[in-house]
């Protein structure tokens, strides 16, 4: 089982950067594929972003390729989002989540869930 929680999350005006972080707990950390969710008001939670066990692999939705960087040390169980160029759009609670089967994009097929963390992209 793996425990996940975020940090990292605040206001911050358009054009500005953040950067998320995901601690996980237990031993198991790289066996486990991350990916990033967020939900903004109203609206369904949407991937954002995966990296597989040992961040070979990378993947993104296409509104934050370029902007975005998923990234992880198993290391430290750690799982970060950079996020750069940031949009008023880009407003959410961000999840991260982990996977223990294949690559997959939807939030369905997450095991475990972190508690999110608020971004506020500000026009």
């Amino acid at each position: 089982q793996v425990q996940l929680v975020e940090s990292g999350g605040g206001l911050v005006q358009a054009g500005g950067s953040l950067r998320l972080s995901c601690a996980a707990s237990g031993r198991t950390f790289s066996s486990y594929h991350m990916g990033w969710f967020r939900q903004a008001p109203g609206k369904e939670r949407e991937f954002v972003a995966f990296i597989s066990w040992y961040g070979v692999t990378t993947y993104y939705t296409d509104s934050v390729k370029g902007r975005f960087t998923i990234s992880r040390d198993n290391a430290k169980n750690t799982v970060d989002l950079q996020m750069n160029s940031l949009k008023p759009e880009d407003t959410a609670v961000y999840y991260c989540a982990a996977r223990g089967g294949p690559i997959a994009t939807m939030p369905s097929e997450y095991d475990y869930w972190g508690q999110g963390t608020q971004v506020t992209v500000s026009s």
